[in-house]
């Protein structure tokens, strides 16, 4: 059995040969402090994500795009695993997504998660090379292409040519810092708390990268700091476009800067192609038009953004031998 996995920061998505995408759970694992018990993992332990009493939290394993708690990265690897494959008598192997910036120790830590999760053999891939596989961009032809993955946690540039990363650039800024920036406008602006899953409502609900020609508007409820009461407010989209400016400015700096180390042959190639977008982030309104305007390069934005990277990774699996000289070993 071939299984690939999106071991992203916010969400972990699970590719099985024949199938499909078969799983699509946030990566959060909800823990009993007074046993160190699993009490849950993916969409129950998000539900309790700022709900948790005393003695249970509600973590996030990954960070950035790498592991932050190993441990419990393993356990979570070992339920989805399960979860995955029925049949036990055979041990499946994994293809695993890694950011592109990440060290050969974070490698490391990763695929040893995997194999002691329960998988017979973990390869990795650098993630702007999955989601490029995943959205149907052509690697392996001489011909340049350029993605941009937004997920959770990271950024992933990279321009494409021969089935290897050319010019690569990883930032750590995606859709957890954008949510960040959401909640501290709101707490700067109203004197209003908010918590994460508000603040990514907000952003799925109105959020725009750039000003809407017809406004939206939606309530937002928070905590009020100065009276510790529940309170609502109004806030409209021109406000989130502000309150996100920063982190985005972020992502267009990575992108301008491989696009400055991108060879020239490519760089003609990319002009010809535009970009292709994907990952969660990608979704946020007019961000594909945003890097135009700020590149002059068409954007497009991958049909299955969401998945695109899970999906190369297990196409990556079955076509091995094509992809071969792409994978990175993680030992």
């Amino acid at each position: 059995m071939k299984i690939g996995i999106d071991l992203g920061t916010a969400n972990i998505l699970v590719y099985v040969q024949g199938k499909g995408v078969v799983l699509n759970e946030p990566s959060v694992v909800a823990i009993n402090d007074d046993d160190n018990r699993l009490v849950a993992v993916g969409e129950e332990a998000r539900e309790m994500i700022g709900r948790t009493p005393g003695n249970v939290r509600a973590i996030r394993p990954m960070r950035d795009g790498v592991i932050a708690d190993y441990l419990i990265t393993e356990a979570m690897l070992r339920y989805v695993i399960n979860k995955v494959s029925r049949v036990r008598l055979f041990k499946p192997d994994v293809m695993i997504s890694v950011p592109s910036g990440v060290t050969s120790v974070e490698k490391r830590a990763v695929r040893d998660a995997a194999m002691k999760a329960g998988a017979r053999d973990a390869y990795l891939i650098d993630e702007p090379l999955a989601a490029a596989i995943g959205a149907g961009v052509p690697i392996s032809g001489p011909s340049g292409n350029m993605i941009v993955d937004i997920g959770g946690g990271t950024t992933e540039i990279a321009v494409i040519a021969l089935g290897g990363i050319v010019v690569a650039d990883s930032v750590r800024v995606g859709g957890t810092k954008i949510d960040e920036a959401i909640a501290n406008y709101i707490r700067r602006k109203y004197n209003l708390m908010v918590g994460e899953r508000t603040a990514e409502e907000v952003k799925i609900g109105i959020g725009s990268a750039l000003a809407l020609d017809e406004p939206m508007q939606m309530e937002v409820k928070g905590r009020d700091m100065i009276a510790g009461l529940p309170r609502t407010i109004p806030i409209n989209s021109g406000e989130v476009t502000e309150a996100i400016e920063a982190p985005l400015a972020q992502i267009i700096t990575a992108v301008r800067n491989v696009l400055e180390q991108t060879p020239p042959e490519l760089s003609s190639d990319i002009i010809d192609k535009g970009m292709v977008m994907t990952g969660g982030g990608s979704l946020l309104r007019n961000i594909d038009a945003l890097l135009t305007q700020v590149t002059g390069i068409p954007c497009h934005v991958a049909e299955n953004a969401l998945n695109s990277v899970a999906v190369g990774t297990g196409l990556a699996l079955e076509h091995f031998d094509q992809f071969r000289k792409s994978l990175v070993r993680g030992s």
